[in-house]
C-alpha cells in the first residue's frame, strides 16, 4: 500500500475501532493526502515504500483517514485504526504506534495529537481509577472542594522539618498535604524517614481537629523502588501515594495502579509543558488526561487558569472534561488545581471548578506572613466563605492578612 491507500474519507469509523484526532502541518511541497496518509500509514501497517512482505490479509488492519480539513498552515486530520494493531492492557504499545515514529517524519514539520478515543474494549482493558472523584470524596467525608498545600520549600528542608510544616498546615484547616514533584529519597529527606515521621504528625492532626487528613508521598522512582516506597505507604495505612506521571513513564504507571494496594493515586504532570505547551505540535493535555484516566489515577493536575501555569480558561475546562466526561463507565478523575495560588484565588477557582476539585497552595499558605498554620486557615476560610456564598473580606483576621499582602 502507498501512503495515499490510507486515505478513505469515505470511511465511517466503528465503535470497535480507536480514533486520533491530530493538527499536521507539512514540510513545503508535501502535498496533503499524502501527508496525511503517511502519518496514517506509518503509525499502523505502512512504511515509506511498497513491500514484497504485504499480505492480502493485511489490508483491514490499515489505519484510515477518514477525515481531512485545512487548519491555518496545515490541516485537522482524524485517523481510524482497527483494534487488532493494540495489544490490551498496554498503553506504551499503544503510544508506540500513535504518538510514535510519526513526529519524526521528515515531510512533516509540525503534529500534535488533539483528541484521543479508545474503544469500550480496549480501553476496559485498562483498571482505570479504583477511586476517582466519588471515592476521594467519601474519603474526607467531604463533597465541597479539599484544601491541599505542598510542603515549601520544595526541597532542602530536613525530614522533622518537613512533617513539622505538614502538621501545621493539617492543623490550620488543610485536608491534604503534598510532597513537591521533585522532593524524592535526597540525602537530607530519605523517603522510608519521611513518611515514617510524617504519618505519626498527620495522625496528631487527625486527632486534635478530629477530621481525616491526607498525605500524597512521593513514590517517583526507578520502578521497583517506587514499588518500594509504595508499600511503604500502604504498611503505614497512609491513603495515598503521588506520582510524576510522565517522567516516571507509562508502563510504570501500569505497574503503580496493579500494585498501590488501595492506595489513591495522585498525578503530578511534571514535564507535560515539554509536550503540551505548543498548540501546532507535540499532544494536548486532554489527551494525557485520557491516558492517565484510562490506566487509573484518582486524581490529576489540571492547570488553574487564573495562578502562574500558561493554561487560560478555555484550556482548564477543556482537561477537566477530559477528567469527567462520560468515558466507556470508566470511574471520573478528581481535577487538582495547583501552581501560583493563595486564598485570593478561590472565589474565581470555585467558578471554574464547582465542587469536584482539590485546591492546593504552595507559596500562599506558606508564605503567609503569620506562618503556615495561620496561611492554611486563611485558605480554609476562604472556600467556607465562598461555599457559604460570602465575601472572602473581613471573614476572619488570617484571611484579611492575606488579603493584605496578595491582593
Amino acid at each position: 500500500m502507498r501512503y495515499e491507500d490510507y486515505v478513505d474519507t469515505r470511511h465511517k469509523p466503528s465503535r470497535s475501532e480507536m480514533t486520533c484526532d491530530f493538527y499536521a502541518e507539512g514540510v513545503r511541497g508535501v502535498k496533503p493526502k499524502w501527508l496525511a496518509g503517511g502519518i496514517a500509514a506509518e503509525s499502523s501497517t505502512g512504511t515509506w515504500t511498497e513491500l514484497t512482505t504485504e499480505k492480502p490479509y493485511m489490508k483491514k488492519l490499515a489505519a484510515r483517514v477518514y477525515k481531512i480539513k485545512k487548519s491555518g498552515r496545515g490541516m485537522d486530520i482524524s485517523i481510524a485504526y482497527p483494534p487488532e494493531l493494540f495489544e490490551e492492557n498496554n498503553m506504551p504499545n499503544i503510544l508506540s504506534s500513535v504518538a510514535g515514529n510519526i513526529y519524526g517524519l521528515k515531510e512533516v514539520r509540525y503534529l500534535r495529537m488533539n483528541g484521543l478515543r479508545l474503544p469500550k474494549k480496549l480501553a476496559k482493558s485498562f483498571k482505570g481509577p479504583k477511586f476517582g472523584i466519588k471515592g476521594v470524596q467519601k474519603t474526607f467525608g467531604k463533597k465541597t472542594p479539599l484544601v491541599g498545600t505542598i510542603v515549601k520549600p520544595k526541597l532542602g528542608l530536613r525530614t522533622a522539618d518537613h512533617a513539622k510544616v505538614a502538621y501545621e498546615a493539617w492543623v490550620g484547616g488543610c485536608d491534604v498535604v503534598k510532597d513537591d514533584e521533585n522532593l524524592s529519597g535526597q540525602s537530607f529527606n530519605r523517603a522510608k524517614k519521611r513518611i515514617e515521621t510524617t504519618v505519626k504528625y498527620k495522625r496528631r492532626a487527625e486527632k486534635e481537629t478530629g477530621e481525616r487528613k491526607g498525605y500524597m508521598f512521593n513514590v517517583t522512582a526507578e520502578t521497583f523502588e517506587m514499588l518500594k516506597r509504595t508499600n511503604m505507604a500502604a504498611d503505614l495505612r497512609n491513603e495515598y501515594v503521588m506520582i510524576d506521571i510522565l517522567t516516571e513513564g507509562w508502563g510504570a504507571l501500569q505497574t503503580l495502579r496493579d500494585h498501590s494496594r488501595g492506595r489513591i493515586i495522585h498525578a503530578h504532570r511534571a514535564g507535560h509543558a515539554a509536550i503540551t505547551k505548543l498548540p501546532y505540535h507535540g499532544m494536548s493535555m486532554p489527551v494525557i488526561c485520557t491516558i492517565s484516566r484510562t490506566i487509573g489515577v484518582d486524581q490529576l493536575h489540571v492547570g488553574t487558569a487564573v495562578g502562574k501555569m500558561g493554561e487560560d480558561k478555555r484550556e482548564v475546562l477543556e482537561n477537566i472534561a477530559a477528567c469527567k466526561e462520560k468515558y466507556h463507565g470508566i470511574r471520573p478523575v478528581m481535577p487538582v488545581a495547583s501552581g501560583g495560588l493563595n486564598p485570593l484565588h478561590v472565589p474565581a477557582l470555585y467558578k471554574i471548578f464547582g465542587n469536584e476539585v482539590i485546591i492546593q497552595m504552595g507559596g500562599g499558605i506558606h508564605g503567609h506572613p503569620w506562618g503556615t498554620r495561620a496561611g492554611a486557615k486563611a485558605a480554609r476560610d476562604a472556600l467556607d466563605a465562598v461555599v457559604q456564598g460570602r465575601s472572602i473580606r473581613n471573614y476572619s483576621k488570617e484571611l484579611d492578612e492575606a488579603i493584605r499582602k496578595w491582593g
